[in-house]
């Protein structure tokens, strides 16, 4: 009963001293947080070690990694902007430490938001920028899961934007490190945020969570921390030593001392085992599409409808009937047209005996702009005189004396004092010659009537010219011309 009674004091303290061993343990969560780890070489991806690499974990605020990568994803695609404000929500001013301090009401820099986001591991800012790019936390969740398949992470379940401990909020050590590996190569341009000692978050300057660690490690250049209860405390790291970089994750260890300590032995044993000298293999970016929305269609993207729907026939004119037909100039009549307006001075020519003899006056008729089969008159055509001779027929005009035989002209006349000429450039084909050349001659018919539209083959091209113009004429047309912003000039004679 002696030694009973002095040996129970010491059971006492003994059960007392498991008792609070227990108890600071489950605070912590070491109870809770089984361990998984994974190293993996970043330039070709291979996997060099894994310990329970897929079990699906509490991912505390590694969650953020992904957050803002959909942030990095949506100023890519012009979403949103580095320099909008955003307006703090209730929701998440109400978000638990760690926090930057935002109010509700207040308006924010993106940029900021993005800095205590990845710098301090702030709650309220990753729920701020959740909310700014998608309306809320739970839509910005929906689009974190269908980015995660679009890069797969196949055993990964988001429901909020900072990870804080939530019902079938889970992940894996493959799937986080798979993500880091995401962002080094995807977003190189913002990846440099993960190694700032410190950063300006607007509002104050924030230290990094990894401060330790990145100090402490040689090559250490980020990523992320994640500490909850049910977590334990979590990290994915990078580190480059000459031309190696190697991507460790640990999830579930006791504390931060351990956790550092745990991810650089993983680190330095992947340099060990990694080849000294592999080819980069990036992984593939995914589809902006695809990680933005189900089934394929963009987030935000704004698309403009330009195909007209339906076809609708335009009203008929005022008094029309429904089966007038509409009567419209094709192009080929309008160029016969011009190029019979030129013809008039060559009919000037023909000799008054020859020409039919002036039908009695008449006035002019008003255009008629559309017509159909019943309403057109059937008028007998009047009957050609006898004496009227057609050109190119076999017969001799009488009046014109044939005593020499006749000369084919290959120059343009220069009676009257119109052997002058203009260009208007040289053009890479006959067809581009002939299109400016016509184009001007429907422009300027007032100061070109007359002249003779001619294409002359050159070594580098074809010019453009107009022929058969006095040196008045010519000079008026080229001023013209050049009024019209059209390069120009006079061609003398040859």
């Amino acid at each position: 009963m002696t030694v009973a009674r002095h040996r129970q004091p010491a059971r006492f303290g003994l059960y007392l001293i498991t008792f609070v061993w227990m108890t600071v343990t489950a605070a912590t969560g070491a109870l809770a947080a089984p361990f998984a780890a994974l190293v993996m070489d970043a330039h070709s991806g291979q996997v060099l070690y894994s310990e329970n690499a897929d079990t699906r974990l509490h991912p505390a605020s590694l969650t953020k990694m992904m957050t803002l990568y959909i942030t990095f994803q949506a100023v890519e695609h012009g979403e949103i902007s580095l320099d909008d404000e955003v307006r703090i929500s209730r929701n998440a001013a109400s978000e638990p430490p760690s926090k930057l301090g935002l109010r509700e009401g207040q308006r924010i820099k993106l940029r900021y938001l993005i800095r205590a986001a990845a710098v301090k591991s702030a709650n309220d800012a990753a729920t701020a920028l959740g909310e700014a790019i998608e309306g809320s936390e739970a839509a910005f969740a929906r689009r974190m899961n269908r980015t995660a398949k679009a890069l797969g992470m196949t055993r990964t379940t988001f429901k909020n934007c900072h990870g804080l401990t939530e019902n079938g909020h889970m992940s894996t050590a493959r799937d986080m490190t798979q993500l880091g590996r995401h962002l080094l190569y995807d977003y190189p341009e913002y990846y440099n945020l993960f190694s700032r000692m410190t950063a300006d978050a607007g509002m104050k300057t924030v230290p990094n969570t990894n401060r330790r660690f990145l100090s402490a490690y040689r090559g250490a250049d980020g990523i992320k921390t994640g500490y909850t209860r049910a977590a334990g405390f979590n990290l994915v790291a990078s580190a480059e030593r000459g031309s190696q970089r190697i991507i460790a994750t640990v999830f579930g260890e006791r504390s931060t001392p351990a956790r550092n300590a745990k991810v650089a032995e993983l680190l330095d044993m992947g340099f060990r085992k990694a080849p000294a000298r592999v080819a980069l293999n990036k992984p593939s970016k995914p589809s902006y599409a695809a990680s933005a929305a189900p089934d394929g269609a963009a987030g935000k993207t704004i698309r403009l409808v330009t195909a007209v729907p339906t076809s609708v026939r335009p009203r008929s004119r005022p008094g029309m009937s429904t089966g007038t037909a509409l009567v419209v100039a094709s192009k080929q009549e309008i160029l016969e047209a011009v190029e019979e307006a030129q013809a008039v001075s060559v009919a000037a020519a023909i000799p008054e005996a020859a020409k039919p003899a002036p039908a009695a006056a008449a006035p002019a008729p008003t255009p008629v702009l559309t017509a159909s089969a019943a309403d057109i008159p059937d008028i007998a055509p009047r009957v050609r005189p006898q004496d009227l001779v057609m050109a190119g027929a076999s017969s001799v005009v009488p009046s014109v004396p044939q005593t020499e035989e006749q000369q084919v002209v290959e120059r343009v006349s220069t009676s009257g004092g119109r052997h002058w000429g203009i260009n208007i450039g040289r053009y890479p084909s006959r067809y581009a010659a002939e299109k400016v050349l016509l184009k001007t001659a429907l422009a300027e018919m007032s100061a070109l009537d007359g002249s003779l539209r001619k294409v002359v083959d050159r070594v580098n091209g074809y010019d453009a010219n107009f022929m058969g113009l006095s040196r008045e004429s010519a000079d008026l047309a080229c001023r013209r011309l050049q009024a019209r912003n059209v390069s120009c000039f006079m061609i003398g004679p040859s």
